[in-house]
């Protein structure tokens, strides 16, 4: 498009008919998405969920302990993908670095509606369907710093974005499993007294620019990934390493060029030093200035005119 044409004078080309268009379709994959990020811990449980969607103050009767008689029953097949915040907080539970966590503790896998790579927790049996490791005969061994899908059950989470609104909406509903006898209990609690007795929200504030990404790359995957282009190897690998091992991401930014290309201040950088969390959270603003081309990241001064002035000279300007 020329400098001095104004909007409106002419009809667009080809080009930019096909551009106008793929914005759209992008925006309308962007609206209106719901993802799943955690339904109950057995993938091949069959029909467990309520379908109504349950408020903060709406109440629902469940109650876990040693008296019930499917004790630790959940804790065998269970279908757990670990958070970038659970990965953390269970490496310092057991005095190791995410690397051995992830070598010890856990199976590759793959969060279908994203196709983005993931660690599952391990579970005992050829077959998966064995006790989960931290289970010992008196509960949980690791209950305290146990994962974020473990903390909802019996509550399922949906994340949820409007057309045109520019934050998503978090809604939880009840799994039933046929095998679960903490439905019978008498004891009841609202939703928002569940989630505060079990700490979710320190793992929601950590990990919310992971579930970020993954939801825009769950929307977007009807077009073929961002920029209707599927992620490349190396932008999964990227994602894994920045949501499972932030010792070697940390080496990625301190050991590359990562901090000549961008604009990171020296309060930041002495934080990240030491910081997991904040490791974390750049790690979620670089991936979006990877993979979406948000402004979360800014890039040095030089940096950003070489690559302007390679840009011109690539179209022919000057």
């Amino acid at each position: 498009m020329t400098g001095d044409r104004k909007q409106d004078d002419l009809p667009l080309s080809p080009e930019e008919e096909a551009e106008a268009a793929q914005h759209a379709q992008r925006q309308a994959a962007e609206g209106d998405a719901s993802m799943k990020m955690f339904a109950g811990v057995r993938a091949q449980a069959a029909g467990p969920v309520t379908p109504v969607r349950l408020a903060p103050d709406d109440r629902f009767a469940f109650r876990c302990h040693r008296g019930v008689a499917c004790w630790n029953a959940c804790c065998h097949g269970a279908d757990v993908t670990l958070t970038p915040h659970d990965i953390l907080r269970l490496s310092r539970r057991l005095g190791i670095r995410p690397a051995e966590l992830l070598e010890r503790h856990t199976v590759p896998a793959v969060h279908e509606p994203s196709d983005m790579p993931v660690a599952k927790l391990k579970m005992a049996g050829e077959d998966g369907k064995g006790a989960c490791g931290f289970m010992v005969a008196e509960g949980c061994s690791v209950y305290s710093d146990r994962p974020l899908t473990c903390r909802y059950y019996p509550l399922g989470l949906v994340s949820h974005k409007l057309k045109d609104s520019p934050a998503k909406e978090d809604f939880h509903f009840l799994v039933k499993e046929a095998h679960c006898q903490g439905h019978a209990e008498t004891a009841t609690q609202s939703v928002a007294e569940f989630r505060s007795e079990q700490a979710v929200a320190e793992y929601e504030e950590v990990n919310r620019g992971w579930v970020d990404i993954l939801m825009k790359l769950a929307s977007w995957k009807t077009l073929g990934g961002p920029m209707g282009k599927t992620p490349s190897i190396q932008a999964r690998q990227m994602f894994f390493m920045v949501s499972t091992d932030v010792d070697r991401f940390r080496r990625f930014v301190f050991e590359t060029r990562f901090l000549a290309t961008y604009d990171i201040d020296r309060a930041a950088m002495a934080q990240i030093k030491v910081d997991d969390e904040a490791l974390l959270r750049l790690g979620f603003d670089w991936l979006k200035n990877v993979l979406f081309n948000e402004p979360t990241v800014a890039l040095k001064r030089d940096v950003l005119q070489g690559a302007v002035a390679r840009a011109r000279a690539g179209a022919g300007g000057v």
